[in-house]
């Protein structure tokens, strides 16, 4: 973090319920808090104008894989989908 940002206060979720009023005039003031569940961060609350978090990316996605990778051979059928699922749910009468 740079020293021009506020520090990250870490607000529980009965704080946030309890100081709400506060919570939102220091927000609007420029704080930023991280709020959390039985001490586990779960999310956080910025002002509107702070900037992005920078995410630098590691690697870039790729995708690799998926059905076509499998090598199916779809068949054709001399039937027509209709047919067949009239035969299924006959079985179910």
């Amino acid at each position: 973090m740079c020293s021009s940002e506020p520090p990250v206060e870490n607000l529980s979720l009965g704080q946030l319920r309890n100081e709400s009023g506060r919570v939102l005039r220091e927000v609007s003031e420029g704080h930023s808090f991280i709020l959390t569940n039985s001490g586990t961060p779960v999310g956080r609350i910025v002002p509107l104008d702070a900037p992005e978090p920078s995410l630098p990316i590691t690697r870039p996605a790729r995708r690799t894989g998926g059905w076509k990778a499998l090598g199916l051979k779809r068949k054709n059928s001399e039937r027509d989908l209709p047919s067949i699922l009239d035969d299924l749910r006959g079985d179910r009468l």
